[in-house]
């Protein structure tokens, strides 16, 4: 498959915990009527999102007075930053959602419980203003409409309901919640399939859901994950946003509404962490995948956010966006082949260290493509023409030969050039002395613990790996055991 075609399928991407079970395309749309059916939506594509290691975080103090929704939903009416209308509106919602979730049980009352302490939490910790009333509040209504008509979901299922175009995606323990990127892809590919009709009122849909932040606007995440607290933002879905944005405003002959909200987005980048996502570095600026965790470098979320920024100032013209690009390329081009093993690429690096998955390597060959496609800088174009040529190449394996003493444990050293499933087996003569498997084993040195039998002689060790892309090898060598010590007499 040509890079290019790899691009423009991994860019509809969509921001996931764990892949779901069904195909990439299936989402559960509830209806109108409450039934619910499974459609194929060829705009959707879904990948996982690795977790940042979590950090302790603070909770709110119990000693003063815990401020609670309706209280702050008081104190915007009051300050005149919500009319007095929807203060009232606001709060039947709020009160209806909360007395109605209290007649589920199980997973459905989790679930509805878990969305309800998200806006509370929210609250308490002050941060309910007007801008994030319309996505928290469309959460709450969005999950009571599900747990009282839907069916249980496996996680990661994604959904949508009838007569709206947003992607919604189940978290256990968390409910449903928007997913940004995959928002903001999906928009991208009803641009690509040229659904204009679809294209505006999804636009439309995203334009209402903007919270205000760092200055200007984002489209935040309300659920808690890695460590981060909600609400956070990412540079990865922000960056396709204002990309989306610029081809749907474009597309549309909207460029006087919503390239002025597009621009608004760029001060997240312009913003550090943790309200924004831009980290200074030694070449220039990188733009953090998760707003809450800016030593995790995550290099699939940051060329994408370049490819964003790189599209909307060619579309708009507008300098403040290539400003943004030319201060974090440079820094870009510096880290790109530090992410490059020379068997096979890694997700990420910094505060967590990980060879990527099969569809993330997919997902960062293409991106890389693009950047390249729209630069001509050689590194991104010779790293993506080097993780193309990975997914070929069979891992390397070696064993390294060694003395044991029998009756004791022992270890065995092993090298690999890339993240492979390992089995293990091991002989003397033509009996099978032991055999498991590992299971995924990243790259470099590793060892392996070993029951040294008592039993002195030559042992082979052989390794089986298979990569992610299905190549095999298979590496041998001779362990010697020793004979056993005697045990010394009192």
């Amino acid at each position: 498959m040509r890079l290019a075609r790899t691009f423009c399928l991994v860019l509809l991407a969509v921001l996931a915990c764990a892949a779901p079970a069904a195909a990439a395309d299936d989402v559960l749309v509830l209806g109108k009527d409450g039934r619910v059916r499974e459609r194929d939506d060829r705009f959707l594509r879904s990948t996982a999102m690795v977790k940042p290691r979590a950090r302790a975080v603070a909770t709110v103090a119990r000693k003063k007075k815990r401020r609670t929704v309706i209280g702050e939903l008081k104190r915007l009416r009051d300050a005149g930053r919500i009319t007095p209308e929807d203060y009232a509106l606001r709060r039947a919602t709020y009160e209806d959602v909360k007395r109605r979730a209290r007649r589920f049980s199980g997973v459905r009352r989790t679930q509805m419980d878990a969305v309800i302490r998200t806006v509370e939490d929210i609250a308490a910790r002050r941060q309910l203003i007007p801008s994030r009333l319309a996505p928290l509040w469309l959460t709450l209504e969005r999950n009571l409409e599900w747990w009282n008509e839907g069916p249980l979901l496996s996680s990661g299922r994604r959904v949508e309901f009838q007569g709206s175009e947003l992607v919604w995606q189940y978290y256990p323990g968390q409910g449903l919640q928007l997913q940004m990127l995959g928002n903001f892809g999906k928009l991208n590919g009803l641009w690509g399939g040229r659904e204009n009709a679809r294209l505006a009122a999804m636009l439309d849909e995203l334009l209402a859901l903007a919270a205000e932040r760092a200055g200007g606007l984002a489209w935040e995440y309300y659920f808690a994950f890695g460590g981060g607290r909600a609400p956070w933002v990412s540079g990865l879905a922000q960056g396709t946003a204002v990309q989306a944005l610029a081809r749907a405003a474009t597309r549309l002959k909207r460029q006087a509404d919503v390239l002025p909200v597009a621009q608004r987005a760029l001060a997240v980048f312009e913003a550090p962490t943790p309200q924004g996502v831009r980290v200074p570095a030694e070449h220039g600026d990188h733009y953090a995948i998760y707003s809450f965790a800016p030593k995790l470098r995550v290099l699939n979320g940051f060329i994408q956010s370049l490819v964003g920024l790189h599209d909307y100032a060619r579309l708009s013209g507008d300098p403040r966006g290539r400003t943004l690009f030319e201060k974090a390329e440079p820094e870009a081009r510096a880290e790109v082949p530090t992410y490059d093993t020379g068997a096979w690429s890694l997700y990420s690096r910094g505060s967590s260290t990980h060879e990527s998955t099969l569809g993330y390597h997919d997902l960062l060959t293409g991106f890389l493509d693009g950047l390249c496609k729209r630069t001509d800088r050689e590194v991104y174009c010779t790293t993506a023409a080097n993780f193309v040529t990975y997914k070929s190449q069979p891992p390397e394996v070696t064993v390294t030969p060694r003395r044991l003493r029998g009756g004791k444990p022992g270890r065995v050293a092993f090298e690999l050039s890339k993240i492979s499933s390992v089995n293990l087996r091991i002989t003397r003569g033509s009996k099978v002395v032991e055999s498991r498997p590992f299971g995924a084993v990243g790259y470099g040195k590793r060892t392996f613990g070993w029951d040294v039998p008592r039993r002195r002689g030559d042992y082979t060790v052989e390794l089986a790996v298979r990569d992610l892309a299905g190549n095999d090898a298979t590496a041998r060598a001779v362990v010697t055991v020793l004979k056993p010590k005697r045990k010394s007499r009192p």
